[in-house]
């Protein structure tokens, strides 16, 4: 971590970024399709929901809100809540796949851009591209809180 206080900002925040989507995304890793379908809590929250929501959350902020395509053109649910329901068809597999893939679309699309370029996409209206990268890190830092939490229950329980 040390190494990355000589990195420029930008690449400050894709090293940041990056290690929150692996960390957030590897929650899964070793469990079983029940345990990472387990709910306990009151909330829609499971592990395989945070990184079915942590997909969601990749593709409003780095395709809505950078290209202005919508929702129902990307695929994904109007709303975040709808984001944790899951499928019968979502596995451990699938999730961390579609997961990895939205965080490579989203690295693509924002290649090009600086910091202070604005993204038009978005609801709020005309955003700096490191509005967003602080928006999504700290969204995903937060989900990381919640899946060690989710994660320790499961395997001590």
């Amino acid at each position: 971590m040390d190494d990355w206080i000589a990195l420029p900002l930008r690449a400050q925040f894709d090293a940041f970024l990056d290690q929150h989507r692996d960390l957030l995304n590897a929650c899964l890793d070793d469990l079983t399709e029940e345990q990472a379908r387990r709910s306990l809590v009151a909330s829609k929250t499971t592990l395989l929901g945070l990184v079915k929501h942590a997909t969601f959350v990749e593709r409003v902020w780095f395709d809505e809100a950078v290209t202005g395509r919508s929702r129902a053109e990307i695929g994904i649910p109007a709303g975040p809540d709808e984001s944790f329901d899951l499928d019968d068809g979502d596995t451990v597999a699938s999730v961390q796949r579609a997961h990895a893939e939205a965080c490579e679309s989203s690295r693509r699309a924002v290649a090009g851009l600086g910091l202070d370029d604005l993204v038009h996409g978005n609801r709020r209206g005309p955003l700096p591209l490191r509005w967003v990268y602080l928006h999504v890190l700290r969204e995903l830092a937060q989900h990381c809180g919640h899946a060690d939490i989710l994660r320790e229950q499961l395997l001590r329980g």
